[in-house]
C-alpha cells in the first residue's frame, strides 16, 4: 500500500469519531510558532487541543516573509495576541552553517541555521515585536522542547509595555 494510500485509509477512521471545530478563531487566542520536525506533538506538549491554537510550522521555527503573512492574519483577523516561538534540540538547522546547507541543497536560500537557540530566539523575538503588522500582540515567548525528554523550557518573553 502507498503512502497516500495509507493515509487515505486512515482519514476514514478518523472521520468516525472526528467532532468539528466550530470556530476558526484560536480559542486562547495563541498562535504557536514551532519546527517542522516530525517528532514534536506540539497539542500534547503544550496541553492543548483542537481549536486552541493557530500552529504554523517551518524548518527550524525561524522568522520568515511567510511566517510573518500566517501570523499577520492570525493577529489581525482571528484575535490572536500571543505568539510562542518554539524551537527544539536536535533540529537540522542546529550547528550546521548557511554555506553547508546551501550546499546539502544545491540553492541559494537563506536557510537561517541556528547556532544557539537562545540567541536565534531573542532575535526572531524581536523582528516580531517590531512588525508594525504585529502590534496587537502582547506577549511573545521563545521556548525550547527537548527532543529527548519532552521538556519545554522558556529561553525569552518580549511584552507590550
Amino acid at each position: 500500500m502507498s503512502t497516500i494510500a495509507r493515509i487515505l485509509d486512515s482519514n476514514q477512521q478518523y472521520v468516525a469519531d472526528y467532532v468539528a471545530v466550530e470556530s476558526r478563531y484560536p480559542a486562547r487566542h495563541l498562535a504557536i510558532a514551532t519546527c517542522m520536525d516530525s517528532r514534536i506533538d506540539v497539542f500534547a506538549a503544550l496541553g492543548l487541543t483542537l481549536g486552541d491554537a493557530h500552529v504554523l510550522r517551518n524548518a527550524g521555527a525561524r522568522v520568515t516573509d511567510d511566517l510573518l503573512r500566517s501570523l499577520a492574519l492570525s493577529v489581525r483577523t482571528m484575535g490572536t495576541d500571543t505568539v510562542v516561538l518554539m524551537q527544539h534540540t536536535g533540529c537540522g538547522l542546529e550547528g550546521v552553517t548557511a554555506a553547508e546547507l546551501r550546499e546539502a541543497t544545491g540553492t541559494d536560500i537563506d536557510f537561517l541555521p541556528i547556532a544557539d537557540h537562545g540567541d536565534a530566539i531573542r532575535a526572531d523575538i524581536e523582528l516580531l515585536a517590531g512588525a508594525p503588522v504585529l502590534e496587537p500582540v502582547h506577549t511573545i515567548a521563545g521556548l525550547l522542547f527537548d527532543i529527548a525528554t519532552g521538556t519545554v523550557e522558556e529561553l525569552a518573553r518580549w511584552s507590550r509595555s
